[in-house]
């Protein structure tokens, strides 16, 4: 099988390069092979690869800079996935795409499901809800699949800025209102290859959107807790953490105080069982 990833050093690609390993032939193009800022390329791009599957791990993912740079960001959230879908449709190849939980506004008491309602605060919230909508749009073959605060081994993420600074300052206030699921990198490459298998067995679900976070859920509070826990078994001296609000770090981008998305339909439907944020983080810091 023909599988073209597009995103090469992001967090979730580098998680699917050592996931798809024996699944294909990969070709993994980033953004000095195919710049998705230059949407007018993309076509002619794939095309010419003829993929069998497409699996879309690039985006604008920088949150609050999105904030100043709107048309860039929508012109790689939600431009580029759509000529995607169209391409895909017309090779009649699968197109899998990432989302997130910044589509909806946060003020929904219990976990999100896929049919309620969206209103993202942010740039980067509305052009990811662009791009779901322009694959909707196309139809065809696509999984959509939202997933919250990812963080892995690599890049920029939390997990490696609390490690950081947890060691060089003696005291770090970490926001305890907002309420989501850390997600492992691993783990979404890991479903996303599951998904993959049950679609070449013939056992695959409707295709659609859904929603793929780890279990659980918790506060960034209670991940930094996790995190400077794991710090001192390793007898590292760490800082002391302090709960505050989200009102007193305040961003160029709103986030939505409430994260938690319901995965239940994800494993209904495609029987992809997902671990909790807790024992992914354990297998995540592993692996290090």
């Amino acid at each position: 099988m023909k599988i073209l990833l597009l995103g090469q050093h992001g967090q979730v690609s580098q998680e699917l390069q050592r996931a798809l390993q024996g699944a294909g032939k990969l070709t993994v193009l980033g953004r000095e092979q195919l710049d998705l800022a230059q949407p007018e390329l993309i076509r002619q791009h794939v095309q010419r690869l003829r993929p069998e599957l497409i699996i879309n791990a690039a985006a604008h993912t920088a949150v609050d800079q999105a904030e100043s740079e709107p048309e860039l960001a929508f012109t790689i959230n939600a431009t580029a996935p759509g000529i995607l879908a169209e391409v895909a449709a017309e090779l009649g190849a699968p197109l899998i795409h990432y989302s997130t939980d910044y589509v909806f506004d946060g003020s929904q008491a219990a976990p999100y499901r896929e049919s309620d309602s969206t209103n993202p605060l942010s740039v980067y919230g509305r052009s990811k809800l662009a791009g779901e909508q322009a694959i909707q749009a196309v139809g065809g073959m696509h999984l959509i699949l939202r997933t919250s605060w990812v963080y892995s081994q690599h890049g920029k993420n939390f997990l490696l800025t609390m490690q950081r600074l947890l060691q060089e300052r003696e005291s770090l206030s970490v926001v305890d209102d907002q309420i989501g699921a850390p997600t492992w990198a691993g783990t979404i490459a890991q479903a996303t290859v599951q998904l993959i298998k049950h679609w070449r067995s013939g056992h695959a679900g409707p295709w659609g959107l859904y929603h793929l976070s780890a279990q659980d859920e918790t506060s960034w509070f209670g991940f930094a807790s996790a995190i400077a826990a794991h710090l001192r078994n390793q007898g590292k001296r760490v800082a002391t953490l302090q709960p505050i609000p989200s009102s007193a770090y305040p961003t160029p981008a709103q986030r939505p105080l409430n994260s938690r998305l319901d995965c239940s339909r994800l494993q209904q439907d495609w029987q992809v069982q997902l671990p909790t944020w807790q024992a992914a983080l354990e297998q995540c810091l592993a692996r290090s």
